[in-house]
């Protein structure tokens, strides 16, 4: 597995996984326009949202494991197995709110601008997200969002589960990056890099600090993350 920079069997780079993330698929042509929503895919949509919001609401109230799903689907008047057909585990309907992210860094990639790199373009978001405080950058002071943040970190099984979701992510990241082991061991990097700065800002913030006096430093963490996942784990070596 070629880390660094180095080209790998003497091609361009984009064998190795620093390539496959500074380079990632050529498109041939625009990215088509998204698709319409239906009606019934919105009203889905906005019940996944009302049972969710529902059972968040009691989570932050009673604590996780004081509340049951029946409990759950008696606040949002459905029955259990309706339920279920929406959220298969209990820790879903905390987690709801990380699905819409599944996909986020592989949409950022496949909606790149012309002449922009993959890794350029992550590195583009995330910064964009520091800047309007995105609770998913972990750099939130807003007290909803904390309570939400030490629930899930608070609960060994929702953090359990919220692997699962990453695991998801790093599979749309390397599909959009062309697939393959090289695309995998590099979207692997990118998802772990992006929840370990993500995880620093929230424990800054839950210590103590503001999300203004965290900014700077999140800002400067992850320009450095980004060059390290730019170079590879190993500087490049001379003679």
């Amino acid at each position: 597995m070629v880390m660094s920079g180095e080209k790998a069997g003497g091609g361009n780079g984009s064998g190795s996984v620093a390539g496959a993330v500074g380079e990632g698929v050529r498109r041939q042509e625009e990215p088509a326009a998204p698709p319409r929503v239906s009606l019934r895919e919105r009203k889905k949509q906005l019940t996944y949202r009302a049972i969710s919001d529902a059972a968040i609401a009691m989570f932050l109230e009673r604590g996780f494991d004081k509340v049951s799903v029946a409990e759950v689907a008696a606040a949002a008047d459905i029955s259990k197995p309706t339920l279920f057909r929406y959220f298969p585990a209990k820790e879903d309907l905390a987690l709801h709110r990380f699905a819409d992210h599944e996909d986020e860094a592989a949409r950022v990639v496949g909606g790149r601008g012309p002449g922009e790199s993959p890794l350029d373009a992550l590195r583009r978001h995330f910064l964009a997200g520091l800047d309007r405080r995105d609770p998913v950058t972990g750099l939130c002071d807003a007290p909803q969002v904390l309570a939400f943040h030490r629930l899930l970190y608070g609960t060994p099984s929702l953090v359990a589960r919220l692997y699962a979701y990453q695991g998801r992510s790093e599979a749309a990241l390397a599909r959009a990056l062309g697939g393959g082991v090289t695309a995998r061991l590099a979207a692997g990097q990118v998802i772990a890099v992006l929840r370990i700065l993500a995880e620093e800002n929230w424990r800054r913030i839950d210590a103590g600090e503001s999300a203004d006096a965290v900014y700077a430093g999140a800002v400067q963490a992850a320009e450095e993350a980004f060059v390290q996942l730019r170079r590879g784990l190993e500087p490049e070596r001379r003679g």
